[in-house]
């Protein structure tokens, strides 16, 4: 049994094999996908056909390596306005969604933090009862609901309170309250991780030297909840850059969004160059923002080792 035990811990993984794991996760499911799309990006359009062409390219007596980059695809998404004008849209739509997110999710989080303990389960239970059910019948359900001959047209108008049916579908209005519902548990949870753990001892210190709720709530709930703020906004803003299901279905034709532009880009014009490049735009600009807040996170530790 010794013996047994001694060969165990001799084989025991260290600290390098655990945190290898999630980087090969990264490495097998998105580096080398990316790497992949981004080599399509460079690649001349052949029509219906995945343009699998190599990039590195010999002379005839194979004494010379020629790298053959189009750069086309990528010239034409800047100079083109089509595309300039889904990049700005896509990102006005994931910055209110972004916005509205937490100015709703702020309180439902810090609700639930400072409630009894005995039923904070239930209501967090309640936050994430949606993701138990299919997010596409989720939507399905909202057309449901604001189709002008869905149930609140019909209700509203069977109550007399209106005549005709609301423009609640296939608009601004419809696009921005799904998109809002759809991710409004992702600004919940990483708030409420940081608001449940916050020192309450802090806010009766300055209830007992006279501090206003308000103060006290902007000077010391506030910062502390910080990084909940913005790990919950970046959950929230990088998904629905992206976004097709909800513009497709709830968004209506005017609704111009990077998600619709990539299935048009492959499914409809078969032009796997230009989805490319246009898929890899989107992720390199959303690097940027992941970058600054590891960046940040690493600081924070870094002051608090110190």
């Amino acid at each position: 049994m010794t013996m047994l035990r001694s060969i165990l811990e001799r084989f025991k993984p260290g600290k390098g094999a655990v945190i290898s794991v999630p980087y090969l996760w990264l490495l097998v499911f998105f580096l080398v996908p990316f790497l992949i799309v981004l080599k399509i990006s460079f690649a001349d359009q052949d029509l219906a056909i995945p343009p699998f062409t190599h990039l590195l390219k010999y002379d005839g007596d194979m004494s010379t390596l020629n790298i053959a980059l189009n750069l086309s695809n990528f010239l034409f998404i800047f100079t083109n306005e089509l595309y300039l004008d889904t990049y700005v849209s896509s990102l006005e739509v994931a910055l209110f969604t972004t916005l509205a997110c937490l100015l709703i999710g702020y309180p439902i989080a810090y609700a639930i933090a400072r409630t009894n303990p005995a039923i904070r389960n239930v209501l967090l239970m309640l936050v994430m009862l949606p993701f138990w059910t299919s997010f596409l019948l989720r939507v399905y359900a909202w057309m449901g609901l604001l189709q002008p001959n869905g149930i609140i047209n019909n209700l509203l108008m069977s109550m007399g309170l209106i005549s005709e049916p609301l423009e609640m579908f296939h608009n601004q209005f419809s696009l921005y309250l799904v998109m809002v519902y759809a991710y409004l548990p992702f600004m919940i949870l990483p708030l409420y991780a940081h608001l449940v753990k916050m020192d309450v001892t802090l806010l009766e210190a300055a209830n007992d030297l006279g501090a206003r709720p308000f103060k006290t709530f902007w000077t010391i709930t506030l910062p502390l909840s910080k990084n909940g703020i913005i790990a919950g906004s970046m959950m929230v803003f990088i998904p629905a850059v992206g976004e097709f299901v909800i513009p497709e279905l709830v968004g209506g034709p005017d609704v111009l969004m990077i998600g619709k532009v990539l299935w048009n880009e492959f499914f409809d014009n078969n032009n796997w160059p230009m989805a490319s490049a246009v898929a890899t735009i989107m992720v390199l600009f959303l690097i940027v923002p992941i970058a600054l807040f590891h960046r940040y996170e690493t600081r924070q530790l870094e002051g608090k080792n110190v």
